[in-house]
Formats: structure tokens, C-alpha cells, sequence
């Protein structure tokens, strides 16, 4: 009997090793399979020069004061004038919300759909006291060791930079599109968007223009951040995630310190206890949607257990899950997170509060919503003495944009044709993107940047030492040139 058990086991055992690896052999490549573009000739040193300008001017956005540098950003639109005579020669140009631009080059097919192509202008702030950390002044837009240095080098004067570029070697040789190209250079993604961006997307919307897709900031050209997989990957955003801020308060009887309430009545131990529920009861984390896509179109490309693994997440989805879930960023692209992020309670060491304030942030991952992620916070409240009050700013999560569309398939090629031997995959962005304003313009907007990254690299966004390689920088010029000329082909 217990031999029979025995070789049942066995053969189990032997019938789930050959349907794991018939359903991982099976799994053949998704890529597209295309020969490399021709090498476009870019002065290289020219464009990191032009970059490195751009870098000098210090166009710091701000949430309270929407005229800070304007002087700085003002610069700016006169320094693309001048750095790019011939792009503005076949562009229309219009300043919208007084800082940011709109460009404008009509196509010589009046029934074709227009594209988008974003990038903007403001950058973040050094954090006070890390200035002594950069290896070159973050805003002198020094040129070294094959960089170029400084503040927006990646976030987003990189890209902005390329785009003016692809576009002055376009029009030089007298390049027509076939759709019209617009170009939005906002002035305030950073703090999100509202006086810049959002106007914009609200002017075509009122135009009646339908964009054919948008292609914004967004993931970059990846090496070496996931195991298993040898090759460069270039993670297309076909979503972003959305965003909601949530104040919570609850009052309680101030008093003197010497006489305290009951243990967890005061205001400081009710908050405590709430925000601590809030943090140990995450939102629940699954590979579906967009992390599933992207894992299916990654697994045929990677060796070892990784490709068995996310080649049969049927039986191994639980392994994989809480081995993402131990990363911040990959954690980040399975469930709503949750951010405990501001705490205000008393204001001298002898006395109770009778208040206690605190700020927990959210990113909501697609299928959520502000008003399920708002019923899970009152859940886990434990007292009905709070009082919430969501912050400005909110949004829900984009709509996914397909991978099956020609725009997407557009990217892909571009990105394969460029990057010879990149694997393309589809991502989630986990941050927000001025691109989240054109919705009501758009079914297709495609979150990219190719940048190239590794990971020791990661931190440098919004981070110290922000700064592009001036190789990386001609492939950006490349980029987009290839996107352009592709897209007037179709």
C-alpha cells in the first residue's frame, strides 16, 4: 500500500515537472523581430552642450507661488528660439498658462490623426543640505566624464532637449509630416500640472482635436534590475497609477501631562493606533493587469527559474508574488500602496494635545478607485471621532492603453529598431505624468523614456547626481527622430 502511494507521488510528481516545462518551452518570444534602423549621424557633443544650457536655469515650480522663476523659465523658451531656429521656422508656437509652450507643426493630411509628444520644462529642488553630495554644482550644467550633470538631466530636460533636436534635423532636411505634430512643454508637472498641462489638454479638447497617441515621460531602458533577464528591457507605462492624498484628524481633551487619559484615549495614541492599523492592513497585492502582461511578455526572454517561474505563475504565483512584494518598486506595481507621510500633534513637552493630525498617501493601482480606497480607511479607523478630509490634487487611475493598437506596435518598433536587442514589455507607472490630463484627447498614451538605467542609477532621480550619458542623450535625438519619420510612413 504504501508503495503504491509512493509511486502515485512519483508519478504526480513526474506529470507536474513535464507540464511545467512543455507550458515553459511553449512560451514562445513576443518581440518584434526587426532589423536595426540605420545610424542616424547626431552631433553628440552639440546636444549635450545644448542640454548642459538648458540645465543653467533654474526653472523651480512651485505648489504656493505659480510666478516663481518665471524670469528662469522665460529664459528657457528664448534660449529654444534661439538653440533652434529651424524647428521654430516650421512650428507654430503658443505660450498656454502663461508659462508653459505648445508647439504646432501642421501635416499635409488633414484626415490623419495628430500625435503628442511631451516632455516639460520644470525640474525639483535640491534637497537643503545635499548640495556638498553632487560631484558637479547641480545647475552649472557641467559636461564631464561623458555626462552632462545636473538637475533635469533625466527629469525631463532630457527629453525635452532631444525632442527640439530630432525636430531641427527634421526640418532641416525638409522633412513634411504626414499628421500634425504637436509638442507640450509644460511648466508645472512637478507639482502637478494644473496650471500647465491640464490647460493645454482642456485648449484641444475645446479645438475638437483627438490625438492618435501621446507619448510622455514615464520607465526607462532597464539593465541588470531584474534577475534572470541579460538583456536591456524597455518598459513601455500603458498605465499610471492614481493618486490620493487623505488628512486624518481626531480631537481629544487637552490637558496637563502630569494627569494623562486612560491608556490610548489621548489624541497622539488614537492616531498612533489608526495609523499603525493603516500600515499593518495594506490593501491586498495580486499579479493581474498590467503586472501580469508585463511578466508574460518578459518570461520568454529570461533564463533559469525566473522564466519557469513567471512561465507557469499558475503554480509559482505565490513564490514570485512575495518575492516582488520585498521590493519597494516591485511592490509598488501589485497593490494600492500606502505612505504614512506627515504627523502633526502638540506643541510643547507638558501638555496633551487636543489635536492630532496626520497625512497617509495612497497610489492607486488600476481597478481602484478614491472612493473604495477612502471606505478602506474609515474601516480602519476604530473610532468614529475622526474627521477625514482628502487633499487636493487627487486622480484616479488612468485607463490602460492597449498593446495591441498600431501606436503601441510604433513605439515597440522604434524602441527594437534604435536599441538593437532591447526587449520591449509593457509597465505600470507608479508615479504621476502631465500626460494624465489627456485623456479626454487620447485612448492611447504611452508612458516612455529611453533613458538608459541601472541600477545603481535609480536613485539619482529626484536624487543626487541626476545626470544623462551624452551617448544616451544622441540615442534619445534618435529616438524620437525614428518615431517621427515611422509614424509619417504609416
Amino acid at each position: 500500500m504504501v508503495k503504491r502511494v509512493l509511486w502515485g507521488l512519483m508519478g504526480l510528481i513526474l506529470l507536474l515537472v513535464v507540464i511545467v516545462a512543455v507550458n515553459t518551452l511553449r512560451q514562445s518570444s513576443r518581440q518584434l523581430d526587426v532589423p536595426p534602423a540605420p545610424l542616424l549621424a547626431v552631433d553628440e557633443k552639440a546636444a549635450a552642450k545644448h542640454l548642459a544650457g538648458a540645465i543653467r536655469l533654474k526653472t523651480i515650480s512651485s505648489y504656493a507661488d505659480p510666478t516663481l522663476n518665471a524670469d528662469e523659465f522665460r529664459r528657457l523658451h528664448d534660449y529654444l528660439q534661439q538653440r533652434y531656429p529651424r524647428a521654430h521656422a516650421v512650428l507654430a508656437r503658443e505660450t498656454v498658462g502663461d508659462l508653459s509652450l505648445l508647439y504646432t507643426w501642421k501635416g499635409s493630411d488633414a484626415q490623419a490623426k495628430p500625435i503628442l509628444l511631451m516632455a516639460h520644462q520644470d525640474v525639483v529642488p535640491i534637497a537643503p543640505g545635499t548640495e556638498k553630495d553632487w560631484q558637479a554644482e547641480p545647475f552649472a550644467g557641467e559636461i564631464k566624464d561623458g555626462f552632462v550633470w545636473g538637475r533635469g538631466a533625466w527629469d525631463d530636460k532630457g527629453n525635452l532637449i532631444a525632442q527640439m533636436e530630432a525636430i531641427e534635423m527634421l526640418a532641416a532636411s525638409g522633412f513634411q509630416p504626414r499628421q500634425t505634430i504637436y509638442l507640450a512643454f509644460g511648466h508645472d508637472e512637478e507639482v502637478g500640472g494644473t496650471r500647465g498641462a491640464e490647460v493645454i489638454a482642456k485648449l484641444l479638447q475645446s479645438r475638437g482635436v483627438k490625438l492618435d497617441f501621446v507619448i510622455d515621460e514615464g520607465l526607462l531602458i532597464t539593465e541588470g534590475i531584474m534577475p534572470g533577464l541579460s538583456k536591456p528591457a524597455a518598459l513601455v507605462g500603458i498605465a499610471e497609477k492614481g493618486y490620493l492624498s487623505v488628512v486624518l484628524r481626531v480631537p481629544a481633551t487637552p490637558g496637563h501631562s502630569s494627569m494623562p487619559p486612560p491608556k490610548g484615549t489621548s489624541a497622539i495614541a488614537m492616531m498612533s493606533a489608526a495609523l499603525r492599523r493603516l500600515e499593518d492592513d495594506q490593501l491586498p497585492a495580486s499579479i493581474r493587469g498590467v503586472a501580469r502582461e508585463m511578466f508574460d511578455t518578459v518570461a520568454p526572454e529570461m533564463s533559469g527559474f525566473g522564466r519557469v517561474a513567471l512561465s507557469n505563475l499558475w503554480l509559482f504565483g505565490p513564490v514570485v508574488q512575495a518575492q516582488l512584494e520585498k521590493g519597494a518598486s516591485t511592490n509598488a506595481m501589485l497593490r494600492t500602496t500606502t505612505a504614512l507621510t506627515v504627523v502633526h500633534a502638540g506643541n510643547k513637552d507638558n501638555v496633551l494635545p487636543g489635536m492630532a493630525e496626520a497625512t497617509v498617501n495612497f497610489r492607486l493601482l488600476p481597478g481602484d478607485t478614491r472612493a473604495s480606497i477612502t471606505e478602506h480607511v474609515k474601516a480602519r479607523l476604530g473610532s468614529d471621532r475622526f474627521e477625514l478630509m482628502a487633499l487636493p490634487g487627487s486622480a484616479e487611475p488612468s485607463p490602460v492603453s492597449p498593446t495591441e493598437s498600431a501606436s503601441y506596435r510604433l513605439i515597440e518598433r522604434t524602441v527594437r529598431e534604435v536599441f538593437p536587442g532591447t526587449i520591449v514589455a509593457p509597465g505600470l507607472m507608479i508615479a504621476a505624468t502631465d500626460s494624465r490630463h489627456f485623456q479626454a484627447v487620447s485612448d492611447h498614451i504611452y508612458r516612455f523614456s529611453p533613458v538608459r538605467a541601472k541600477p545603481e542609477d535609480l536613485a539619482r532621480f529626484h536624487g543626487t547626481n541626476e545626470r544623462i550619458a551624452s551617448a544616451n542623450l544622441a540615442e534619445l535625438i534618435r529616438f524620437y527622430h525614428r518615431l517621427l519619420t515611422q509614424s509619417a510612413a504609416r
